[in-house]
This record gives structure tokens, sequence and C-alpha cells, in this order.
């Protein structure tokens, strides 16, 4: 049996039905930007596979460093003991994010990082003797898998088979400058009961990379504020350069409470995920009283290989070349905009940092499930290009490796798709 056939027999994989899916394709080697699959076929991962890698596959210095730390220590529980990873790490984070997080706290990915920010908002109010169980959220917001993260997650075919099993929230529109006003009217008569305002700043991911303007985002969370509403920031997908910033956080006026990272923390070497908060809200916790203890941990929570390999991301993210790729990255896919928005296939194009989107107009309409994603992910891929589309919506997130004559190579593809491609 070859690699195809062993898969079949025994993986069930994720988003995928699998009485009608191909056969997955078998990768055997990650190089840069490129993966290799077992016939000797090389991709370019348009993608950074599902977000993740940021500085491209297989690097160096990442498998030096974790090579070096699991010599020297591969695990340990975080339950009454630490490590130099974890606390280096911390205090690296802590320094590029808003001056008032002050706290981390460690689990294993992007579901249960939003998991942990929604269980510290409601606690937070519960270890103060009030009780607020509603959340708010924006419409089509996708925030994980795990019920916590499904409840504030926008309701969808996704979420129906679980939805009498989700928690009450309150959905509002993403903000613009027409319908702020109504929005904090909305806030306002539901205030005493809100634990927090959880929301995808600047660009909603899974929606179809749908995006919204800092300022008036920033106006938001400022009433929110005034309302005594926490604020929750779920930069799992925008952390750690994708918005052309180290942080959406950065184009805000407005400071969150909590916020939440993983897909590109460690690279996209291993799974971590990151809550970090106020002392505020982690002065909630602290007492006397045993019953006021955040009762939350993962088996990895902290794992030290994950925690360096996060470090050396982060060693590299920082960098002079890869910030200035990042901007590179960012400029030519403003160029390529303009190109694509005088396109007759083409609508709805939209820009920020290294993420580029655009829908690809059809008769059925924007959708998740327009067919038109399988028939242009299978185009690409016969192409060397990993994409992803979100049905008919299409999208690069490269890895800030990438050099401008790669890009142009996925341009000049994207072209002749839209040009020759027919369904």
């Amino acid at each position: 049996m070859n690699l195809k056939q062993r898969d079949k027999a025994v993986n069930w994989h994720p988003y995928t039905q699998m009485k009608t899916a191909a056969d997955a394709i078998p990768i055997v080697k990650g190089k840069g930007v490129y993966l290799f699959d077992d016939e000797g076929k090389k991709y370019i991962d348009a993608v950074s596979s599902w977000w993740v890698t940021l500085h491209g596959h297989a690097h160096p210095y990442i498998a030096q460093r974790v090579s070096e730390q699991l010599n020297t220590l591969e695990q340990v529980i975080f339950a009454g003991f630490t490590h130099e990873p974890a606390i280096q790490l911390s205090e690296n984070l802590l320094n590029l994010l808003p001056e008032n997080q002050e706290k981390v706290f460690y689990s294993d990915n992007g579901s249960t990082a939003v998991e942990v920010a929604l269980k510290m908002c409601i606690q937070h109010a519960y270890n103060q003797g009030k009780e607020k169980t509603k959340i708010l959220a924006f419409k089509n917001a996708y925030h994980g898998d795990t019920f916590g993260a499904m409840s504030v997650s926008g309701r969808s075919i996704w979420t129906k088979p679980f939805g009498e099993m989700l928690f009450e929230v309150i959905f509002i529109d993403i903000p613009n400058v027409g319908n702020l006003e109504n929005l904090k009217s909305q806030i306002k008569s539901y205030k005493e009961d809100i634990a927090c305002f959880i929301y995808e700043p600047l660009i909603q991911g899974a929606a179809g990379m749908l995006m919204h303007k800092p300022e008036d985002l920033s106006e938001l969370m400022k009433f929110c504020k005034t309302q005594n509403i926490l604020l929750v920031q779920d930069e799992v997908f925008t952390g750690f350069g994708r918005t052309g910033k180290l942080f959406a956080a950065d184009f805000l006026s407005e400071k969150p409470d909590i916020m939440c990272f993983s897909k590109g923390l460690t690279g996209g070497t291993m799974p971590m995920g990151i809550t970090t908060c106020s002392q505020e809200i982690f002065n909630a916790f602290l007492s006397e009283d045993k019953y006021k203890t955040l009762f939350h941990g993962h088996s990895f929570t902290a794992n030290p290989l994950a925690c360096t390999a996060a470090l050396a991301s982060m060693e590299l993210l920082l960098k002079k070349e890869t910030l200035e790729n990042i901007n590179l990255i960012s400029d030519k896919h403003l160029k390529f905009s303009e190109i694509l928005n005088q396109h007759s296939q083409v609508e709805n194009v939209r820009h920020i940092g290294t993420i580029l989107a655009w829908d690809y107009k059809t008769d059925d309409g924007t959708s998740y499930f327009n067919d038109i994603g399988k028939a242009l992910y299978e185009e690409f891929l016969s192409r060397g290009i990993v994409m992803r589309p979100l049905g008919n919506v299409m999208y690069l997130v490269p890895p800030y490796c990438i050099t401008s004559e790669e890009l142009d190579f996925i341009y000049r593809n994207i072209l002749d798709v839209l040009d020759k491609f027919k369904i």
C-alpha cells in the first residue's frame, strides 16, 4: 500500500467529507515556502499551512533550538514547576504587547486560548459576587471548534448539530461609521449581563477574510470600557506580523483586557496557545479562598519544546530582514490588488499586511459552500500552488520568507486562472 492508501485506511481529516474527498496528498518534506509530495512534486505553500508557518518550513534555526532543548528538558508539569523557556517567552511576548498585558496563561491551541479567556471573564465577575454570563461577539465570528469557542462563533451549518448546547451570545455587526451608534445602543441594553466582548481585530479570517477599520473597532472598544465590559482580543490569526504590524493591537487606540494567541506563535513548528491578561483580571483570582482559583490546565501547558520554538520564531520575526520582507509582501499585495480590481471576474478585493483576499465572481454568490472552491483548489494544486479557497473567496497568506519572484509566479497563475479557468 502506498501512503495515500494507508492514510485513507486509518485517518479522518479535518473539515473533510471523507466519502467524497479526493485522497490526501502525502507530503514528505518541507523547505522554505515549498512542500514536496511523495512523487517529487513541489508546491508553494501560499496559505502558510492554515496560516501558521511564519518563516517557511523546516527552518534550520528553529530546528536547532528545539533539538538542543529536546536534549535538555522535553516536558515538565507546569503546576508547581516552571522552566527558563516559559519564563523567557512570557517576558519577551509581554514586552511586545500593549503595556497593560501583565500575565501569561499557557494552553495548546487557538480554541483553548479562547476557552481560557472566556472562563477568565466569567469567573472574574463570579469571584466578585457578580453574575455576568452573556458574551458579546461579532456575527460571522470564528474563534475555534471547542464548545466555548463554538458558542462565541457565528451560528452556521458548522455549529447547527450542537445548537441547543451552545451558551447564549449577543451577536452584533462589525462596526462602521454608519452603525456605531446603533451598536452602542444594543450593547447598553445588555451591559449588566455581559461578561466580555470577544472579537477578531480588523479581519474575520474564516468568515471569508472580512475586514473592518481600526478606528471603528477602537471606538467600539472604548464604548465597551465605559460599560464595564471586558475586552477579549483574539489575535490567533492576526498576531505575529500578519497584518503588517506585529499585532493588530498596534493599529488600535484602545487596549484589550485579554489577548489570545496561537497559529504563528511557534512559527508553525508545533502546537501552543497563549492567553494574556491585565493585572486587574489576574487580581480577581488572588484570594485566601482556594475556590477562587482558575481551575484550568492542560497536560502540555508551557511545554518546553513549544516555548523554545516560539522563542526562536520570535527572534526571527524581529530581525530586520523579516520585517523588511513583511513590508515587501504587503507592498506587492497592494499593487496586485489594483490589478485584481480591474478584472471582470473579481469583486470585493481587500488587503491588509501580508493578507490579500478577493471574491471570485459567480452566479451563486459568496458562500463557503460555493462549489467553485473545490475546483479552484484542484486547479492551483495542478499548477504547484497550495491555496485553500473559502468557497469562492480566494486569499493569500504566504510565509514571510517568500521572494518577490515566487509572489510574481503566484500572481501570474492567479491571473491566468481568472482568464482561462472554466467551471
